[in-house]
């Protein structure tokens, strides 16, 4: 705990929160120092200020009236910026991430792996040149395709052959090579000039005369060539900056494309050839498709805007605001972890991420008011999922909901407010009940933040007001998300923290590192994406989520949501709904559901995988910081967002809680699902009436709960009469535990 004199002076209480915005260095990143930094530090920085440029081009000439039409990004042909988007990403992926953990006693040098690794590097430039080569004869007029023998040879030996030889040897050398943490192995240069030479050939080839030739034999094999090597470079990156999860899976789709053909029933797909399939993976029938053009537009630009709250130490503020506001009620911390992991999820895109940016601050400060480390580890893992179904920016699900289903991001946003209520609002319950049966008192007032020097730099918020603002407004994403970005840099003149120049290039330059792996993912997931639609398999898997509809329409949606939860698994949100929603919603929309019910049903599955065991990422990442067992938390996790398990049902069987009715309907909707809530957490912590409650009172709680998803009215006035029914036994079975008032 800090005095307030080693902070602001806009402050003259304690300052729980400092380094909530600092990024955590994980345990392959290079960390550069000198002039290596400041060259690293360029091009993380211009690739996040290209695509700023980039996305705003269209509108310069609307704004300020300039014609900007001769310069050459602006406007920039889509297929290609998204192109260059996954090239620049791998690129300054392997050049800030090892392909290993650095050792504790890395001590640098020469290597002999080293040089094969310079020698690997000739092929990988050879490519680049033949690529050159190949653009000077089409300039010259030579019709490019995958008929001509020459032009086959000359792709074949002149192209693939190198970039594949270099492709595979920079990858084993860089596993194989020890690690070097202040410099860049040579290994991972001639991965990132790999990356260039396959984007040179796309945009060269495929983005200018052959996009019609996909999947036919007048595709050039260069094309599918370079897709293998794009392929690969992506799924090793992902693996660098996101763990295998999502590798085996994209392996093992991959491998279903190959061998769908000798499998039966509905898992038989036709026999492809790899130079059909990889001809047609890196476009927008896979990687360049509704992932990357999410990531390549509204996921980069938002993570500009949060690299440019952290840099005005925004996150800071919003922890402090949490322990200013619920820090003084019992079980003050938990309470805390709460709202600081909502508001810290409207910027922050990963739910692990999330738990290491607040989790670091209040799960010892849980420890130390009482709760035992499983259930503080649990609270920070399920309040930071949460984070990700925080509207309005809900990590970046949204974005590519709106992208897969049409659906206009704001009516999104709209829909999302009462399911994250709920959400939030049964975590706090269990949480106070939690500390209600424990006996726990609040934080005093001099271990908090004083309330009103929060409210005095409230228009810290004032981004986040002016994001909502435009979008309501009616302006596009990205022009009220460059609206914000600049806010963000504005109010910071009004703090200790005012954004210069050098702020605003720091903040490019994080939201450039930040950047990487939330594109590595989203370009993997695409694999996924790609696999699905040319293989036909979720078709086949929507033919036997009716089949089961057929008998029970219930255990069909059960059936959806464990497959759901499995796509999910180990992986980030973005990934887990693109994969999800590939899969799984097309099923349920046949089904008869609404487009928006059945994407926000899955959503909300592939998020709360992260506290699912045995594989929960968020609940092992708050584990690694409470010290607890990682699967006993994940199980804890698992019961304190209990409730995230029962939404989803209850705006399938009530549309009114994804704002889909009259008024009337929503807000008597929005009641009786909180009182629903209240009851299931009642039922599940065991306290009712400020008492601990007996097993047959927790079993009514859960039940009387469950009349309350149906939705219908005659159901609410069941539910309300169990409810007050099990009040008036519990008064009558004897006195209240004596517990610490909120």
């Amino acid at each position: 705990m800090t005095d307030a004199t080693q902070n602001d002076d806009l402050t003259d209480g304690p300052v729980l929160a400092e380094g909530v915005d600092d990024e955590p260095v994980v345990s392959n990143q290079r960390l550069f120092t000198g002039k290596a930094n400041l060259a690293i530090a360029a091009v993380a920085g211009f690739y996040a200020l290209f695509h700023m440029a980039a996305l705003n081009g269209w509108s310069i000439r609307s704004w300020t009236g300039i014609d900007i039409s001769g310069l050459p990004v602006f406007p920039m042909e889509t297929w290609n910026f998204r192109i260059v988007h996954i090239a620049g990403a791998l690129i300054l992926g392997f050049l800030m991430y090892s392909a290993r953990a650095f050792p504790d006693d890395d001590k640098g040098g020469k290597h002999p792996l080293d040089l094969l690794a310079y020698v690997a590097l000739l092929p990988a430039l050879y490519a680049c040149f033949t690529v050159i080569s190949f653009a000077n004869q089409i300039a010259g007029g030579v019709m490019w395709n995958g008929i001509d023998e020459g032009i086959r040879t000359a792709e074949t030996y002149h192209y693939g052959i190198p970039l594949i030889v270099a492709t595979v040897a920079g990858i084993v050398i860089s596993w194989m090579r020890p690690r070097v943490q202040g410099s860049i192995a040579p290994a991972d240069i001639v991965l990132s000039v790999c990356a260039v030479a396959v984007a040179a050939y796309l945009i060269t080839i495929f983005g200018t005369l052959m996009r019609n030739s996909t999947g036919t034999p007048f595709a050039p094999i260069g094309m599918s060539i370079a897709a293998v090597a794009g392929t690969a470079l992506i799924m090793e990156m992902t693996r660098r900056v996101a763990g295998l999860a999502l590798i085996i899976i994209a392996g093992v789709f991959l491998l279903y494309v190959f061998a769908g053909d000798l499998l039966p029933g509905f898992l038989n797909a036709p026999d492809i050839t790899w130079q059909r399939f990889f001809s047609q993976v890196y476009t927008d029938a896979g990687i360049l498709g509704p992932t990357t053009a999410v990531s390549s537009t509204y996921i980069i630009l938002f993570i500009i805007f949060a690299a440019f709250l952290q840099a005005s130490k925004v996150g800071d503020y919003f922890v402090n605001f949490a322990f200013a506001c619920a820090g003084r009620s019992r079980g003050g911390p938990a309470k805390v972890a709460i709202f600081a992991s909502g508001l810290m999820g409207m910027i922050n895109g990963t739910s692990a991420g999330n738990v290491v940016a607040t989790g670091s601050l209040t799960i010892p400060l849980m420890k130390k008011v009482g709760y035992k480390p499983t259930t503080a580890g649990a609270v920070e893992a399920a309040a930071s999922t949460g984070g990700q179904i925080m509207p309005p920016i809900m990590g970046a699900g949204a974005f590519i909901m709106a992208e897969i289903t049409g659906i206009p991001y704001q009516d999104i946003a709209i829909a999302a407010i009462i399911p994250a209520a709920l959400y939030f609002v049964s975590i706090y319950f269990m949480v106070d009940f939690e500390a209600a049966k424990l006996g726990m008192r609040g934080m005093r007032e001099d271990e908090l933040p004083k309330f009103k020097d929060m409210i005095r730099r409230v228009f810290l918020f004032l981004p986040i007001i002016i994001l909502i603002a435009a979008l309501f407004m009616g302006y596009s994403v990205i022009r009220a998300g460059t609206l914000a970005t600049a806010s963000a840099a504005v109010v910071s003149w009004f703090t200790p923290y005012r954004m210069g120049f050098r702020s605003v290039a720091k903040a490019f330059e994080l939201a450039g590192v930040m950047s990487i792996q939330i594109i590595a993912v989203c370009a993997c997931a695409g694999i996924i994406v790609g696999v699905i639609s040319l293989t036909g398999v979720g078709a086949r898997f929507s033919s036997v989520l009716l089949n089961i509809a057929d008998a029970n329409q219930l255990l069909a949606l059960f059936f959806a949501m464990c497959i759901s939860i499995m796509l999910g698994m180990g992986m980030p949100t973005t990934a887990a709904y693109a994969v999800a929603a590939s899969v799984v919603a097309p099923g349920l929309i046949q089904l008869g559901i609404p487009t928006l019910t059945a994407h926000f049903f899955v959503f909300y599955f592939a998020v709360v995988s992260a506290i699912t065991p045995p594989v929960a990422l968020a609940s092992y990442a708050a584990a690694g910081i409470s010290g607890s067992n990682p699967m006993s938390t994940s199980v804890a996790s698992f019961k304190i967002g209990i409730s995230a398990f029962i939404v989803p049902f209850m705006f399938f069987y009530n549309g009114a809680l994804l704002m889909d009715g009259a008024w009337y309907e929503i807000l008597r909707a929005a009641l009786t699902a909180i009182f629903g809530v209240f009851l299931l957490s009642s039922g599940v912590q065991g306290w009712w009436v400020e008492n601990r409650a007996a097993g047959p009172i927790r079993i009514g709680l859960i039940v009387v709960a469950l009349f309350m998803i149906e939705g219908s009215l005659l159901s609410d006035i069941m539910g309300i009469v169990g409810a007050g029914a099990l009040f008036f036994v519990a008064r009558a079975m004897g006195p209240k535990t004596p517990s610490v008032a909120a």
